[in-house]
């Protein structure tokens, strides 16, 4: 078995001080990297070391993989854990990392290029026996093809990024018309996220459901799956809201979709912590999507119902430890749901918005779990995602899991920008959301900003201001040296107040 002493985590935010606490927990010194942008931010205070690698731009820091190979050298660490995001998915810097003489926590760089590569994914998904939506079996080289293709499977159709990710590349024809345009800005668009411009298509399903199967592989031939979340809460494809068991589940799919998704990961060798993605109709037919070589953002709904740390069992499959468990020893306890809460206008289409924390009081209590990136005071900037927490509850069941979030979102207190809470209440309080009859398409269908249903606070544009200057003005305030938001130097800390919580019945 490989020793682990000391790991540096390549990336920032929350799932940098993620994988802090496990390391912390095994006794394994943890060591950050951090841009300009990032030099007060939480995860670089909280590390054992911290190693400065470069300007805000991600292309000059978190995606230089000399400068972060340069720092696991100067830390003398043994091993690197990619988090999510950034350079996890690409197998180039998996390589480097193990010709470096490190250890990479995740799978060999041979999986992360096979599954990071859609049509090749899904050529291995054929011959592995998974279902995937019909459509090209190669990249598409002119229109004529993509049409040709259209014909056969049928309108509406996707066109894809082969090497996507993330909702990029990506545009629904319903047409032959418009393809040379969609197929022009798909291209340009996965050219600047990916550097490569292949596209392929595949069957459009208007109204599924996006389940995912969390898997586990160690080196030794053994693989479980840790069952299923659902993630079909999206807006630009990418996911919002989370929970897990999923609400449609019967017990025959979901042991179908299992040996699927175990197939999937055996198909290419996988090892360690890795997610199969399907997309499931309206008959409960599932297509494979595709794998996420990496631990995913909604981990933790997992871990609430299975009592499992994932970033732990990355850690020891890295170091040569085998499965502690088998299929039969796994079972659902209970329900957990997870709320992304980002600096988004959701009135505004999600549009990004930035701005300084000028407050960030998490909730807390029974069965609340909140993995924070940012701390009061810090600042919203343009550089990187614009996640501030991933608000996570576990409760006996379902219904039990939306009461518990309902009561937490109405306690997360935070301003200074735009979030998606008023989002987040808007679904817990949907009826289509509390049945679990809901698709990917319930932003486009079912939300409405204008909407206060049940008397949910919805911000507005003057809100910020006004609470600053509130604050400001009337708030108890203390002054403290060398808090950890900004060590040596003046911070100011704003004292509970009955005003604000009122604040949340009415419209500023």
């Amino acid at each position: 078995m490989k020793q682990i002493r000391k790991i540096l985590i390549a990336n920032r935010g929350e799932i940098a001080l993620r994988i802090i606490r496990t390391c912390k927990d095994m006794n394994i010194a943890a060591v950050a990297v951090y841009s300009d942008a990032d030099c007060t931010s939480p995860h670089v205070l909280w590390a054992d070391e911290s190693v400065y690698i470069g300007t805000s731009a991600s292309a000059e820091s978190y995606l230089n993989i000399e400068a972060i190979l340069k720092a696991a050298r100067t830390a003398g660490v043994d091993a690197i854990h990619p988090g999510y995001g950034f350079l996890s998915e690409n197998s180039r810097f998996a390589t480097t990392c193990r010709d470096a003489g490190f250890l990479f926590i995740g799978p060999e760089p041979e999986s992360i290029e096979v599954m990071g590569d859609k049509t090749r994914a899904r050529q291995l998904m054929t011959r592995a026996g998974v279902p995937s939506p019909p459509g090209s079996s190669s990249d598409l080289q002119d229109v004529e093809e993509a049409k040709a293709v259209a014909d056969k499977i049928g309108y509406p159709v996707l066109v894809k990024a082969a090497a996507g990710g993330g909702g990029k590349g990506m545009r629904v024809i319903d047409s032959p018309g418009q393809f040379e345009p969609e197929i022009k800005a798909a291209r340009s668009e996965a050219r600047n996220a990916f550097g490569d411009d292949r596209v392929y298509i595949e069957k459009y399903l208007k109204s599924p459901r996006h389940i995912e199967f969390q898997i586990l592989a160690d080196q030794y031939g053994n693989t479980v799956h840790l069952f299923e979340r659902e993630c079909s809460i999206q807006r630009r494809h990418q996911k919002i809201i989370e929970e897990a068991p999923c609400s449609i589940m019967t017990p025959e799919l979901r042991e179908d979709m299992a040996e699927a998704a175990i197939a999937a990961a055996r198909s290419c060798n996988y090892t360690g912590a890795g997610t199969i993605e399907f997309l499931v109709d309206e008959n409960k037919k599932f297509y494979f999507l595709e794998m996420n070589t990496r631990l995913q953002v909604e981990h933790p709904v997992t871990e609430l119902i299975i009592g499992i740390d994932l970033v732990e069992m990355q850690i020891r499959i890295a170091r040569g430890e085998k499965l502690p468990m088998k299929q039969q020893d796994l079972g659902i306890q209970g329900h957990a749901i997870e709320c992304r809460i980002y600096a988004e206008d959701p009135g505004d289409n999600f549009l990004p918005s930035t701005g300084t924390l000028l407050r960030h009081r998490i909730p807390s209590g029974p069965g609340i779990r909140v993995d924070a990136g940012v701390e009061e005071g810090n600042e919203i900037t343009i550089h990187y995602d614009p996640m501030i927490s991933k608000l996570c509850v576990h409760s006996k069941d379902r219904k039990g899991s939306i009461e518990r979030m309902k009561r937490a979102l109405n306690e997360y207190e935070i301003s200074g920008c735009k979030t998606t809470i008023p989002f987040c209440q808007f679904t817990m309080n949907h009826e289509g959301f509390v049945i679990g009859e809901y698709n990917t398409n319930f932003v486009m269908d079912e939300f409405n900003m204008e909407s206060d249903q049940n008397g949910i606070y919805t911000e507005t544009d003057d809100v910020a201001p006004i609470v600053s200057a509130l604050l400001m003005a009337e708030i108890p305030k203390t002054e403290q040296k060398g808090s950890p938001a900004d060590p040596g130097s003046n911070s100011v800390h704003f004292g509970e107040s009955n005003w604000w919580s009122k604040r949340r019945k009415f419209k500023l």
